[in-house]
């Protein structure tokens, strides 16, 4: 089990008190039992302090000694090969063999594929989502065999055509820059790991200190798209995002596994999956602390940026329409919230309908100490079940 932070910031505080929460939180995971712990990268967002996983990580590695650590992932639509080596690089240099380098495609390309998200991709088109003949066929009336809620395909179509994602592209990319192929990313990204590289004329690249580190080398995805096939073909591990796009979930382990080709680093596909989860001790109290997910999933929706995490009574004071709870309802319905067995019971469904070889956790709440209490409670009911 492991758990995907934000570094999220409630109403009345700050991005200095959210991420000595999430460094205070990871300590706690550590305790606990968790196997790793993984920031994301997001930007121009007011409720979350999480730009820099690399930043981050360094932080957190020198408060914690022995869980892995992780990005979740690079945005590597407005980064190089070379800088995220480097980066890592350092990171392994000072604890090595402690650090997971999640690579995402997201950031830069004006593409949009199959549901995944880039900034900027308002000119883009779309493309018609796979359907395997896998786990995917299954779904009936929303639901898996093992109960797993699949629910509509959300379109992020008018989010990406937002003046929003226009200003995030132009902020994080360089004038004219053209971003590369991201396959060619990602074979750059192993080569300098391996100390392999050469360019088309011949020329190596030695990269000191991220040349023999020893990264655990993951893409996410959160559909059956290039992420997936990438991943695969590289014979790298997968994560798939339930929690970003829970309409997707089964294609995109699908597609990871059908492209998936045995590497010096994998034998055999090895896939992660993530989930939103609140846990309290009974379902009534973990409701109460899960009021204000839709409200802000839906500033996410709206193009205005996750807003900071409100309260459950400011939650409560949003007069919802008809239209913004279409906007969140795929979210909110699979937001796993309850006592620890219901919770477990929730995520037991999700890995057993995409044979997750892992799980990932992710919980918002708008107080510190209800967050560290959920992953504790989930990851005391995860152990009784032998688990964790």
């Amino acid at each position: 089990m492991a758990i995907l932070d934000l570094v999220p910031i409630s109403t009345g505080s700050n991005a200095t008190e959210a991420l000595r929460n999430s460094i205070d939180l990871a300590q706690h995971a550590e305790r606990v039992g968790y196997a790793r712990y993984w920031f994301a990268e997001h930007h121009l967002n007011p409720g979350v302090a999480g730009t820099s996983p690399a930043l981050v990580l360094a932080l957190t590695a020198a408060a914690t000694s022995r869980i892995r650590l992780g990005s979740a992932a690079v945005q590597m639509g407005h980064r190089t090969a070379l800088s995220t080596v480097e980066e890592f690089g350092l990171l392994d240099a000072l604890h090595p063999g402690r650090f997971d380098l999640g690579l995402g495609r997201s950031g830069g390309k004006p593409k949009l594929l199959d549901g995944e998200l880039s900034a900027g991709a308002g000119d883009a088109k779309p493309v018609q989502p796979k359907v395997p003949a896998g786990e995917q066929a299954k779904v009936v009336d929303g639901r898996h065999p093992t109960g797993l809620r699949i629910p509509k395909q959300f379109s992020f179509l008018k989010l990406l055509d937002s003046p929003r994602f226009a200003l995030q592209k132009r902020l994080v990319t360089l004038p004219e820059a053209k971003p590369q192929d991201y396959a060619e990313q990602i074979d750059d990204v192993l080569a300098l790991i391996a100390g392999t590289y050469k360019s088309s004329e011949g020329e190596e690249a030695h990269v000191v200190p991220g040349e023999g580190a020893d990264l655990e080398i993951w893409i996410l995805g959160s559909s059956g798209g290039e992420s997936a096939e990438v991943a695969g073909r590289r014979g790298v591990r997968f994560a798939a995002n339930y929690h970003v796009s829970p309409a997707t979930v089964l294609e995109a382990v699908d597609a990871y596994r059908a492209a998936f080709v045995p590497s010096q680093v994998l034998t055999q596909p090895y896939v992660s999956v993530s989930a939103d989860v609140v846990v309290a001790e009974d379902e009534a109290h973990a409701r109460e602390l899960s009021t204000g997910y839709g409200l802000w999933v839906r500033s996410i929706r709206t193009a205005e940026g996750a807003i900071q995490f409100p309260t459950p009574e400011q939650a409560r004071q949003h007069q919802w329409t008809d239209e913004e709870r279409e906007l969140v309802q795929d979210r909110t319905d699979t937001q796993f919230v309850g006592s620890p067995a219901q919770v477990a019971d929730k995520l037991e469904q999700l890995r057993d309908a995409t044979g997750a070889d892992e799980l990932i956790v992710t919980t918002i709440t708008h107080d510190h100490a209800d967050r560290v209490r959920s992953h504790e409670l989930l990851a005391q009911e995860w152990g009784r079940r032998g688990y964790l």
